[in-house]
């Protein structure tokens, strides 16, 4: 397929060789163009079209304004090892975004993604995507920090900047991301602008350049109970904030627990996922004062406890976690808001 010719590069840091399997020091800065995408044809056919006989791991994110379904979302980006595409969402609209449907709902084509959330509400109620087949950088993250001893707090939260930092993956100061978040508080409207200005195109692929070295870096860590974790939570998170009728239905199954954990008699618990609908003007005793009542129970219960709030979906609390744990989490949830209520 011939591309128009694009100015722009960039740089995406992989491990020397395949695998991932060498020493920390061995990285290959890969010089690779950035391509801006606004008609399908300047995809990449194994994007286009997945298949089980052509397994892809790409690095991906989106870009808009206040990405929820009540927001625009503008941008999808892909990282590759060969190059680095911008999807334009607003010049190609909706034909173009059922052209990637396929893609980001296959489970060929590995998405990873660092806080998947809010951009899988986006892809759904805006697109109609179903968001699957991730590896949430995030989440991995903690799973890595839970096998050596670390005992997560409630309000532990890895942003992108600090996993870039941190020396075990990138070790690496990303400025350009403060840059941007400081004109979007300026101009929520930023990422709405064509044509893309250089800031807008460099912002955006250092958002995805880096994250299959990262992968690499993580999977060497994660052992076989956590790679299972990582599948189901990064399914669930997915689906998170996509509440509708159905409970799910029309979503692929999470991945169930692997047969020789069970024959080996140390089978971990299944995770759910629990949408708590809470009654208008009960959110705030469910928060509590600074938040401190969400925070109590967050501690009390292994589980990850989420809100929708302004973005949405209003009036509903999010439980990610093993499922007695979700259960637990319900029962103190249900408790405090019937105890405000007298």
């Amino acid at each position: 397929m011939a591309f128009a010719t694009i100015p722009h590069q960039t740089y995406i840091p992989l491990p020397s060789g395949s695998g991932g399997k060498h020493p920390d020091h061995e990285v290959l800065l890969s010089q690779v163009p950035i391509h801006i995408v606004t008609h399908a044809s300047q995809l990449p056919t194994e994007f286009l079209y997945p298949s089980p006989e052509r397994q892809l791991v790409i690095g991906f994110d989106c870009e808009g304004v206040d990405l929820c379904r009540y927001g625009t979302l503008c941008i999808i980006q892909l990282a590759f090892p060969d190059a680095v595409y911008l999807i334009d969402a607003i010049q190609g609209g909706k034909k173009l975004m059922k052209a990637c449907k396929p893609a980001l709902e296959s489970g060929c084509i590995t998405k990873v993604i660092h806080d998947c959330k809010r951009d899988s509400e986006a892809l759904y109620f805006q697109f109609g995507i179903k968001l699957h087949n991730v590896v949430d950088t995030q989440i991995a993250y903690y799973l890595i920090g839970e096998q050596q001893g670390q005992k997560r707090s409630p309000n532990d939260y890895i942003s992108f900047v600090s996993l870039l930092a941190d020396p075990r993956y990138c070790g690496i100061s990303y400025v350009e991301k403060k840059e941007v978040r400081t004109l979007l508080r300026e101009d929520p409207k930023f990422w709405t602008y064509r044509p893309f200005s250089e800031l807008m195109v460099r912002a955006a692929a250092d958002d995805v350049r880096f994250l299959l070295y990262i992968y690499h870096k993580m999977m060497d860590k994660l052992n076989e109970r956590s790679l299972w974790q990582l599948a189901v939570r990064g399914a669930l998170y997915c689906r998170c904030f996509c509440i509708n009728d159905n409970e799910y239905a029309d979503w692929p199954s999470t991945p169930s627990i692997p047969d020789n954990f069970i024959l080996e008699g140390n089978a971990p618990e299944g995770e759910i996922l629990s949408a708590l609908h809470v009654p208008p003007g009960k959110m705030g005793c469910v928060i509590g004062r600074k938040g401190a009542s969400i925070l109590s129970i967050k501690e009390s219960c292994y589980a990850e406890i989420l809100i929708g709030g302004a973005k949405g979906p209003p009036n509903k609390v999010f439980i990610i976690g093993p499922e007695k744990q979700v259960r637990k989490a319900e029962a103190i949830l249900r408790g405090r808001m019937l105890w405000n209520a007298f």
